[in-house]
C-alpha cells in the first residue's frame, strides 16, 4: 500500500488506496494534522474566564462540519467542580477548562486554571483521533493555562486527582 502527499487547488490530500482525505489548508500548516481551526469566541470566553473570573469553566466541542472548535457552555462563578464533570459526555470527547481555588497548606488561597482534554473509552475511535490531533493546536490559542489532564473515565478527573495536581 503506497501512501503519498498530493497538493490540490490550495488543499493538502493524502492518498492512500486511492481514498483522499482533506487535511487542512496549505496557507495554515499549523492545523495540518487535524484541520480544524478555533473560533474566537473560544478565545474570547478563556480570556474572560482568565482574566475577569466570568466563568468558574468552559466547555470546548469540535463542530465537524464547520472544522472548528467551538464553545459548547459554561460555568457560572458558582460551579462546583462535581457539577461541572457531570455535565461532560460520557460518549463523545470534549475539551475543558477549569478554574480551580483552593487553599495551600498555608491557607493562603491560590488558583490554578487546568485544561482537560476528555476522551472517554466509550466514544468513537474517529472522535478521539480528531481531538488527539487537534489538542496540542488549540491548547497554545489558550494562553495561561497551568496544568494538562488527559481523562477517559471520571475516575481521571476526580476531586482527589486535580487537588494533588494543583498543589
Amino acid at each position: 500500500m503506497d501512501d503519498r502527499i498530493r497538493f490540490m487547488n490550495g488543499v493538502v490530500f493524502w492518498e492512500r488506496s486511492f481514498e483522499y482525505l482533506e487535511v487542512g489548508n496549505i496557507v495554515d500548516l499549523a492545523n495540518a494534522a487535524s484541520g480544524m481551526a478555533v473560533h474566537d469566541e473560544c478565545k474570547l470566553k478563556f480570556l474572560e474566564l482568565k482574566t475577569k473570573r466570568t466563568y468558574r469553566s468552559i466547555v470546548f466541542k469540535i463542530e465537524e462540519k464547520q472544522k472548528q472548535v467551538i464553545v459548547e457552555a459554561t460555568g457560572d462563578p458558582a460551579q462546583t467542580y462535581e457539577a461541572f464533570t457531570d455535565s461532560l459526555p460520557t460518549d463523545e470527547c470534549r475539551y475543558a477548562v477549569f478554574d480551580f481555588d483552593f487553599l495551600t497548606p498555608e491557607g493562603v488561597p491560590k488558583s490554578r486554571i487546568f485544561f482537560i482534554a476528555w476522551s472517554p473509552d466509550t466514544s468513537r475511535v474517529r472522535n478521539k483521533m480528531i481531538y488527539a490531533s487537534s489538542k496540542d493546536r488549540f491548547k497554545r490559542e489558550l494562553d495561561g493555562i497551568q496544568i494538562e489532564l488527559q481523562a477517559t473515565d471520571s475516575s481521571e478527573i476526580g476531586l482527589d486527582v486535580i487537588k494533588s495536581r494543583a498543589s
